[in-house]
């Protein structure tokens, strides 16, 4: 799970696992593998790094 803020400035939590597309449109817009689409504050890069972040600390690679 990887912490993100709507543009509105609401944190939320959302499972990285689920996340199939990242856009700059110019906002960021996650769409997820169910299809359902979120607008949020960080950049690309930022949740990239966040979900890889997430992904390297359940597998334990570093």
């Amino acid at each position: 799970m990887i912490e993100l803020t709507k543009l509105n400035g609401t944190p939320f939590v959302v499972n990285a696992e689920l996340i199939e597309i990242i856009e700059a449109t110019p906002d960021t817009v996650i769409t997820l593998i169910n299809g359902r689409k979120m607008m949020v504050k960080e950049t690309v890069d930022e949740v990239v790094k966040k979900a890889v972040d997430y992904k390297k600390l359940i597998t334990n690679v570093y």
